[in-house]
């Protein structure tokens, strides 16, 4: 076990921080990429597995801070890539019309697998800003 990965355990151990922040820590330890020696070949980048959003407040409107933990499987985008890619084009004109009516200008006749791995591989470039200064939003594929 490495030195890094044993003192995240032992803060979790002592308390100093929760189980999702212990394996949001050691999920960026796995993805950061070691220093490649001469002659070794690079580590190729693991693919990513779900898409986290996560919003810390302070001020929860009364009650308390607030938080919010979405994680959303990858796998889950990416079947419906692949669905969308099987309706017939009667099906997803209708789709894309409904989309429309409802203020969402996304022609699903355009979404390709490659268009959403795309994506993926640039929200490690995501920023948000929030206006609340003891708010916080993160969102991060890992």
């Amino acid at each position: 076990m490495n030195e890094q990965r044993r003192q995240i355990l032992q803060m979790l151990a002592e308390g100093k921080i929760t189980a999702d922040e212990a394996e949001r820590l050691i999920n960026a330890l796995e993805r950061r990429q070691p220093e490649t020696l001469p002659g070794a070949a690079p580590r190729p980048k693991s693919r990513p597995k779900y898409l986290r959003l996560v919003v810390n407040s302070e001020d929860g409107g009364g009650d308390g801070p607030s938080r919010v933990n979405v994680q959303i499987p990858l796998q889950l985008l990416r079947a419906g890539v692949r669905i969308a890619s099987l309706l017939p084009p009667q099906a997803l004109a209708k789709v894309n019309a409904e989309l429309n009516r409802s203020g969402v200008p996304i022609d699903l006749t355009e979404l390709k697998p490659q268009h959403l791995e795309d994506l993926i591989e640039q929200l490690d470039e995501v920023t948000i800003d929030v206006d609340d200064p003891s708010g916080k939003v993160q969102v991060f594929c890992e």
